[in-house]
């Protein structure tokens, strides 16, 4: 069974790491003239962008239910996970795309190059620091599942976004050192266009991934599969349920509801069978901490 993970620590990981490597970058950027290595910072800055969207996204996620949103605003961080995703794929892909392809038909020799290596150099290790803090957390909340799968069905978007943003960071830093390293060697300058170039089609293809993850979210997914059949075996082995007719999970950013349609044990009256009820609920929400809202609907038929 997996634990919990905290995705503040990683958020707030990743946006100090980014906030260093973007300064690093912006310098090292106007020294040598690189594309590769503006498209990066750029990516960095935007990712710094995108944390303080996550970080407001979890401050709105924890406002109390009202009358006007009786399930609470855990959704609000679906909803700029999403946005995160959109802004890495327009300020982060489209602009590293644009840039290479400008440095296509307008290349710029690159001057001190070594200073772009040092600094490309420092992000990887800081960059590094970051995604090891991350897929600490990806692993507490994974538990035995695969990585792809952790991916395909956790419910934490927030975790998702990091993951997403530390990966394309690491690979991309990655791919500026080879295309400057390849200009240096060469002294031809299509590496480092071509490197740009590069470095945007893998934002675009991570941010689509994300989107897609995360639209699926904000249309209203519940519990992951396997914490659905846990429910189900709770319940399943309940002494007050005869019977699981119909189980509804709904995932709201760190909470959960559920809506129970069950035959429950013969009782000898109707006040028994509301203490059968609630003793269920309650021992319910005792072992799944973060089911908020439960809805039992006693019944003989489906």
């Amino acid at each position: 069974m997996s634990g919990h993970a905290n995705s503040l620590k990683a958020i707030l990981l990743a946006l100090g790491a980014n906030a260093a490597i973007f300064i690093a970058k912006l310098v090292a950027a106007v020294i040598t003239g690189s594309g590769a290595m503006m498209a990066e910072a750029v990516h960095s800055l935007a990712d710094c962008g995108n944390q303080g969207l996550l970080l407001l996204g979890m401050r709105q996620s924890k406002k109390p239910p009202s009358d006007d949103y009786p399930l609470g605003w855990g959704r609000a961080l679906y909803f700029w996970s999403f946005v995160v995703a959109i802004l890495l794929f327009a300020v982060g892909g489209l602009f590293s795309i644009y840039e290479g392809t400008h440095k296509l038909t307008h290349p710029e020799p690159l001057t001190w190059p070594w200073l772009a290596l040092g600094v490309l150099l420092f992000g990887i290790v800081a960059e590094s620091i970051s995604m090891r803090g991350c897929m600490r957390e990806v692993n507490l909340a994974r538990g035995e599942q695969s990585l792809w799968q952790w991916f395909r069905q956790t419910r934490s978007s927030e975790l998702l976004v990091i993951f997403g943003e530390d990966l394309a960071a690491l690979l991309g830093l990655c791919l500026a050192a080879l295309a400057i390293g390849a200009t240096m060697l060469t002294g031809n300058l299509l590496f480092d266009a071509l490197g740009t170039v590069a470095i945007g089609v893998l934002l675009v293809v991570v941010a689509i991934a994300l989107a897609i993850e995360v639209k699926a979210l904000l249309i209203g997914q519940g519990v992951e599969p396997r914490r659905r059949a846990e429910l189900l075996a709770f319940l399943d082995h309940r002494p007050e349920v005869a019977q699981v007719y119909n189980l509804i999970t709904l995932q709201m950013g760190p909470d959960v509801m559920v809506a129970v349609k069950a035959r429950m044990a013969p009782t000898p009256d109707s006040l028994a069978l509301i203490h059968a009820i609630n003793t269920v609920e309650a021992a319910m929400k005792a072992q799944f901490t973060d089911i908020r809202w439960s809805f039992f609907e006693p019944d003989i038929t489906d």
